[in-house]
Parts: structure tokens; C-alpha cells; sequence
């Protein structure tokens, strides 16, 4: 058998932060989770915040995207969100970050990173974000990364204090990978 062009050029898997709050306990979760996302054998990431991202709030869509942050998504495989919960919901800037493409996402994997100061670990957010995701075209993966009681989970240099959640990470990152190479087989070798 051989090898595609699939199978020698790296997944590119860009990790977005879906807040702009400050002093945001899942700036930790992202750095932690592109941290091991970079290990990992043939796959290339990016961290994207959505504070950084020069988005307008007088229009909306595909009328104010980014052009980097749009040529990412479109070089991407997959996509992780780190999404903090807000009052069961999900931060009203991540949206607007990610309504400004459409086309970008169609049939690529997505995984969610929920993060809470309560329990849950960020289910409700995760819970609220997947019809969205579903609606822009995006895969979600079954796997979802739930970060508990973050204020305890890092130190003040951001170093992980529950090493629990490398192993966590690893299953929602093994099963992204192979969503990812599954689906970007189907979009270069599947018609539709």
C-alpha cells in the first residue's frame, strides 16, 4: 500500500479560547491542551484567542472574518474550543468568532473543552455549543474534555496540578485525531 498525501502531511488542529474575559481560568486549559495537542506525532497546532481576533461588532458572518484566522480553519482538520460556561451558556464572543465562517468548517472534527468553577466540569456549555457546532457544518467528536473546579487545576504560573487530566486529554485527543483523519479521507477521496 501506498502512502497519500493524506497520510505524509500533518493534521493541522487549531485550539481557539472562546473568551475574553480577564483574569479567565481557561487561558490555563488552552495553554495546557495545545501543550499536548504539539506532542503529538504528525499533528501541527495553533492557539487562536478569540481576545486577539480583530473582530467588529457593527456587522457579523462572513462580512467581518479574519483573514488568518479564516485561512486556519480552512487549512484545518479539526478544531478544539476551549469554552469557559457562562450562566449555563457559552461566551457571546465565541459565537460571533465563529459565525464569520461557514465553508471553513464543512465535514472536519470538532472537539469541545468545557471549563467551570463548579463540578460540572463545563457540561452545560458543551451541551449549548453542539447544535451551534452541528449547524456550522462541524463534527463533534462523543469525547468531550471537561475541566471541574478551575481555580484548583493550576498553579499561578499555569502548571497543571491534577496530572488526572493528561489522561483525560488523551482520549479526547486519540478520538479527535482519528475523527479528523476519517473525515479529511471522506473530503479528499469521498464525492458527495
Amino acid at each position: 500500500m501506498s502512502a497519500t498525501a493524506s497520510d505524509v502531511r500533518p493534521l493541522f488542529i487549531p485550539v481557539l479560547l472562546g473568551t475574553p474575559r480577564q483574569g479567565r481560568m481557561s487561558e490555563h486549559v488552552a495553554r495546557f491542551v495545545h501543550g499536548e495537542v504539539a506532542k503529538r506525532a504528525g499533528v501541527e497546532t495553533e492557539l487562536f484567542d478569540v481576545r486577539e481576533l480583530p473582530l467588529p461588532t457593527t456587522d457579523a458572518g462572513e462580512a467581518i472574518k479574519d483573514e488568518n484566522f479564516s485561512a486556519a480553519l480552512a487549512r484545518a482538520d479539526a478544531l478544539i474550543i476551549i469554552a469557559p460556561e457562562y450562566n449555563h451558556g457559552y461566551p457571546g464572543l465565541l459565537k460571533h468568532a465563529l459565525d464569520t465562517n461557514l465553508k471553513e468548517y464543512i465535514h472536519k472534527a470538532c472537539g469541545v473543552c468545557g471549563v467551570s468553577a463548579g463540578g460540572f466540569g463545563g457540561t452545560r456549555v458543551i451541551e449549548n455549543l453542539l447544535p451551534v457546532l452541528r449547524e456550522l457544518g462541524l463534527v463533534t467528536i462523543f469525547w468531550d474534555g471537561n475541566f471541574s473546579n478551575s481555580y484548583k487545576l493550576f498553579d499561578e504560573a499555569g502548571a497543571l496540578l491534577d496530572e488526572a487530566y493528561i489522561k483525560r486529554l488523551d482520549k479526547f485527543l486519540a478520538e479527535l485525531i482519528w475523527m479528523a483523519k476519517v473525515l479529511r479521507y471522506g473530503r479528499e477521496n469521498v464525492p458527495l
